[in-house]
């Protein structure tokens, strides 16, 4: 059988979350929840779904391959020109398209560990090189990341919040970092969780748009809209750098469906207030839940929370809970991520799951 090439040999492929339909079948488990993806609990916008039912019709036709309704739209609600927008199937697929875009063999890219773990796949999927820098007091040491600059660094990768962790960098850590970024790199600032963060130290990544650095902002559908299923996602930049990413976007990469959707919860207004609710709501409970139980967490400006542990139990963890039918996401081998649910169908499943976990094994377990 042929083989490929070693650089894409050695990745290691992307492990979804368990889908709830197999944990059913597996286990033979009834009304299972899932809290692995960080996937918007109250479901997509109704404005969307709306939207949806009226464009099967047209599914005969290709999509528009400019996006160009939500483009205009995107632009007007930015402040922005329409040719500064990149839309891709998913915010992966605009990861990949600028990492195809501006790196080649040897060059490099700077990015934290604990984060989105496609980064590194894709950079090494073009023979780039992953210049690690650990996460500092759980967000990105951004002091470090400036000091792993080299003349062969042509993109960094910020996630703000970081995922898995759910932390944010400051303005102040921001405009530090952002003074010793060379013009010549591009740093790619991925806000996939942007519009559930609520302190008011968050970064303005829009500014260094303004002042026309070299940044591409990352932001997806996928999350607070909860149009996960239907892959779409969009970056800012400049008309150059989107000009460039263009050559290799392919031509109809998001569907006519996941536009009319987006396009539509764009305006659902009441449908984010309603998830940014259930979300500060159920942060809330997990950490009383988790203080009650003596885990440490990360406090979190996103729809997840990061657990760690003093010993190596997360893949135990992870069954335990399984049986139970709670997915979680295990993170290394002393930490699970698990999504910010529903109040009591799932929240309360998931902090009781865990606490009798805790009951039937002993404080050894969980510490």
């Amino acid at each position: 059988m042929i083989q490929p090439p070693e650089h894409i040999k050695s990745i290691k492929p992307y492990v979804p979350g368990k889908p709830v339909e197999e944990l059913e079948r597996e286990l033979g488990i009834s009304d299972p929840v899932k809290l692995a993806s960080n996937e918007n609990p109250a479901g997509p916008s109704p404005m969307a779904i709306k939207a949806l039912r009226k464009g099967v019709a047209d599914l005969n036709r290709y999509p528009d391959g400019d996006c160009y309704y939500l483009r205009d739209a995107l632009a007007v609600r930015l402040g922005i020109n329409g040719n500064e927008l990149i839309f891709g199937n998913g915010s992966n697929e605009i990861i990949e398209l600028a990492v195809r875009t501006f790196m080649g063999p040897g060059d490099e890219a700077v990015m934290a560990h604990p984060s989105f773990v496609v980064y590194s796949m894709i950079v090494q999927a073009v023979k780039g090189k992953n210049i690690i820098v650990p996460l500092k007091n759980a967000k990105h040491d951004l002091d470090a990341m400036a000091s792993a600059i080299t003349d062969r660094t042509r993109i960094i990768f910020i996630a703000n919040p970081n995922n898995p962790t759910g932390t944010i960098n400051t303005a102040a850590e921001m405009d530090a970092f952002m003074k010793r970024v060379p013009d010549d790199v591009l740093v790619v600032v991925d806000e996939a969780y942007y519009e559930y963060v609520s302190s008011p130290e968050y970064a303005d990544s829009m500014k260094y748009f303004r002042q026309e650095r070299d940044i591409l902002i990352l932001r997806t559908f996928s999350k607070i809209y909860g149009l996960s299923g239907l892959r779409i996602g969009y970056g800012i930049s400049k008309a150059g750098i989107v000009s460039e990413m263009n050559r290799i976007r392919q031509p109809f990469n998001v569907n006519s469906l996941a536009q009319r959707a987006a396009l539509a919860a764009l305006d659902d207004r009441k449908h984010i207030e309603r998830s940014r609710g259930i979300n500060e709501r159920g942060k809330k409970y997990i950490y009383k839940g988790l203080k009650s139980l003596g885990i440490s967490f990360v406090p979190t400006e996103a729809n997840f929370v990061f657990m760690t542990f003093e010993n190596d139990i997360a893949a135990e963890l992870y069954e335990e809970l399984l049986k139970q039918g709670v997915i979680i996401r295990p993170m290394g081998p002393r930490a699970i991520r698990v999504t910010i649910g529903l109040a009591r169908r799932e929240n309360k499943r998931f902090i009781e799951a865990l606490r009798g976990v805790w009951e039937a094994r002993g404080r050894n377990f969980l510490s």
